[in-house]
C-alpha cells in the first residue's frame, strides 16, 4: 500500500458552528476568523495505491455547482482535485473506487461533474462506495441537514449504476489493511477508514474529527446530528487511537495533515504534528 494526500483546495465556514459550545475567545486562537467570523478550513483526500487498485477517499467540493452557491463558501486556496492528482502522477481516468465517508457536499461534490447539460459522475471508471443506511438517510434528510445533502451529489452515481454499498461490519476488514469504523454523531452511518500503513494505524478521522483541535472532547461542531453520541464516539476511538499509538488523519484541518496522540493529566492530546510525505 502506498498512501497519497490530495488536497482539493480550501473553503470558509463558520467559526460558531464548526466549534459548537467552544468560546470564541479559546477557538480563535486556533483557527483565527475572518470579519465575518468565517474560518478556513481543508477538504483533504487521501489516494490509497495498492494492488490493481488506486482508490480515492472523499472528493471535495467540486465546481460544478453556480455562483451562488459558492459564495457562501468562499473557496481559496490554489489546489483542485485535479491538479493534486496529477502533480502525484495520476489523473481522474487512473482512479479504480471512490470511497466516500458520508454524503454531504464538501465530501461528494466533487464525485460528479458537469458535462454539457448532463451531470455525470467524475470518475468515469470507479466504483462509488457507500452504505445503505447512510445512503437512504442522505436521500430522504430532515430538514436540519437537508441543505448539506444535495441531491445532483449523488443521483448521477445512481443512474450511471456506479453506486455500490459496503455491507462490513464496523471494525471487519473491507480490503486488505482497510478495517471501517462506522460513527453516527455527525451523520448516520459516516464511515472511518482505518488502515494498517507501513507499520502504522491511520485512522481518516473525516467529520469526527475534523482538526487538531477537535481531540479535545468538549470541542463537538454545531452541525452534528447527534452531539453526545459524537462525544462517546470521540472517547471511544480517542482511547484506542492512544493505546495503540495511531496516527489521525484530518481532512479539514488547514494546517495540520496527521499527528499521534499522548495521554495528559488534562485527557488525551496531539503529540507530535506530521506530514503523510514524511513516512
Amino acid at each position: 500500500m502506498q498512501l497519497h494526500t490530495i488536497d482539493t483546495g480550501l473553503f470558509k465556514l463558520d467559526g460558531g458552528a464548526m466549534h459548537g459550545v467552544v468560546p470564541k475567545s479559546m477557538w480563535n486562537k486556533q483557527n483565527p476568523a475572518d470579519d465575518n467570523n468565517m474560518c478556513s478550513w481543508a477538504m483533504r483526500c487521501l489516494l490509497v495505491e495498492q494492488d490493481d487498485r488506486l482508490l480515492l477517499i472523499d472528493t471535495g467540493i467540486g465546481d460544478k455547482q453556480d455562483e451562488k452557491f459558492f459564495s457562501h463558501f468562499f473557496l481559496h486556496g490554489n489546489d483542485s482535485l485535479e491538479k493534486s492528482l496529477k502533480a502525484k502522477g495520476f489523473s481522474v481516468e487512473d482512479i479504480t473506487d471512490v470511497f466516500l465517508t458520508h454524503l454531504h457536499f464538501d465530501h461528494v461534490g466533487g464525485a460528479v461533474k458537469r458535462d454539457g447539460d448532463k451531470l455525470v459522475p467524475a470518475f468515469s471508471r470507479a466504483k462509488y462506495w457507500t452504505n445503505k443506511a447512510h445512503w437512504d438517510w442522505a436521500v430522504q434528510p430532515n430538514e436540519r441537514e437537508k441543505a448539506s445533502f444535495l441531491k445532483e451529489n449523488m443521483l448521477p452515481l445512481q443512474e450511471s449504476g456506479q453506486l455500490n454499498f459496503i455491507d462490513t461490519k464496523d471494525g471487519e476488514e473491507w480490503i486488505k489493511d482497510f478495517k471501517i469504523r462506522y460513527v453516527n454523531g455527525h451523520t448516520e452511518a459516516m464511515m472511518l477508514p482505518q488502515l494498517n500503513y507501513k507499520d502504522k494505524t491511520i485512522l481518516y478521522a473525516a467529520d469526527l474529527l475534523p482538526s487538531v483541535a477537535h481531540i479535545s472532547l468538549p470541542w463537538i461542531m454545531g452541525y452534528d446530528m447527534r452531539p453526545l453520541d459524537t462525544l462517546n464516539e470521540k472517547k471511544k476511538l480517542l482511547a484506542e487511537a492512544a493505546n495503540n499509538d495511531w496516527l489521525l488523519f484530518f481532512e479539514h484541518d488547514y494546517k495540520n495533515e496527521l499527528c499521534n496522540l499522548q495521554k495528559t493529566d488534562k485527557g488525551i492530546r496531539p503529540n507530535q504534528i506530521i506530514k503523510m510525505s514524511e513516512f
